[in-house]
């Protein structure tokens, strides 16, 4: 495998389809509200989060391989690292400093926003930051910040983010549009972390899967993905989002399918691929056809 090969395998390039799913909500919220859209703007707050997403990634990437528990875990499409870099061990610090420089232009993105909206943009950015930073090295061993973390990342900061660069404010309405991601974003990972549940507890992780058990996990999916259609039924019915939102159900029927495959399978679920195919189709859909809504709502 090439350099380059092994550079983009690392940056996980299927999984930065959530990216511009949480900013075209984000920009869907704005465009809801009738605020023009600086689209120079949109397009830099768009590669600024792909890079911080690349960043997570690669930095994941290589301490999952420093540490060996890439050596040890089963490969999905969905779940586990890349395996790029057991294959290719000598390209561990070009995938590093990779992901260390997609941070820092992340960063630097930042400080350009910082300047042109202030305190509120410093706030997000700084939360996103730290989440990186210590996601795969303090947050692993935290049970209930590893179960929030990527929700966090994406629902909270993401698309916030987008909202307070392209329309400078927070809105009641804007914590309800980002409770929805938060939740699935959530279940996508929580249920990714299935096939890989006893090499996590052998490299030290503590997440909240191996903390409670798969039982109390699969409950835990249950209720964030009620949690997260019905936030959309109560915002239809008390005017905060149109009626056309109804179409982000549609999905529904794809998260009950994940859950019964929790349910069903447990650690085991990565060999039946398909139920986790499904949970990332519910994470990238829901907040597409929320945003749709929106565009159009």
């Amino acid at each position: 495998m090439t350099p380059l090969k092994v550079i983009l395998q690392s940056m996980r390039l299927p999984f930065l389809l959530l990216t511009p799913a949480c900013v075209f909500l984000g920009a869907s919220f704005v465009h809801y509200h009738q605020t023009e859209i600086n689209l120079i703007n949109l397009a830099v707050v768009l590669f600024g989060a792909t890079l911080a997403h690349i960043s997570v990634n690669m930095l994941n990437e290589y301490l999952d391989f420093t540490s060996g528990l890439d050596l040890h875990t089963q490969k999905t499409p969905f779940s586990s690292g890349s395996g790029a870099l057991p294959l290719n061990p000598t390209m561990a610090l070009p995938v590093l400093y990779t992901g260390i420089a997609a941070l820092v232009l992340t960063a630097s993105i930042g400080i350009v926003f910082i300047w042109q909206q202030g305190i509120n943009i410093l706030l997000v950015g700084l939360a996103g930051l730290l989440l990186i930073g210590s996601y795969t090295s303090w947050i692993n061993r935290q049970p209930l910040l590893c179960l929030i973390a990527p929700g966090t990342g994406f629902g909270v900061l993401m698309v916030i983010g987008t909202v307070i660069v392209l329309a400078g404010d927070i809105t009641r309405q804007l914590w309800l549009i980002s409770v929805v991601p938060f939740l699935l974003v959530n279940n996508l990972l929580l249920l990714n972390q299935y096939p890989d549940i006893e090499p996590d507890r052998a490299a030290g992780r503590r997440h909240f899967l191996i903390v409670f058990g798969i039982t109390r996990s699969t409950q835990v999916y249950a209720l964030f993905a009620s949690l997260a259609f019905g936030t959309i039924i109560l915002a239809v019915i008390s005017h905060q989002f149109p009626t056309t939102s109804l179409i982000a159900l549609l999905p529904v029927p794809l998260a009950f399918y994940a859950w019964q495959g929790a349910k069903k399978f447990g650690k085991e679920i990565g060999l039946h691929t398909s139920y986790l195919a499904v949970n990332v189709a519910v994470s990238l859909l829901t907040p597409l056809l929320l945003g749709i809504s929106l565009l159009f709502g």
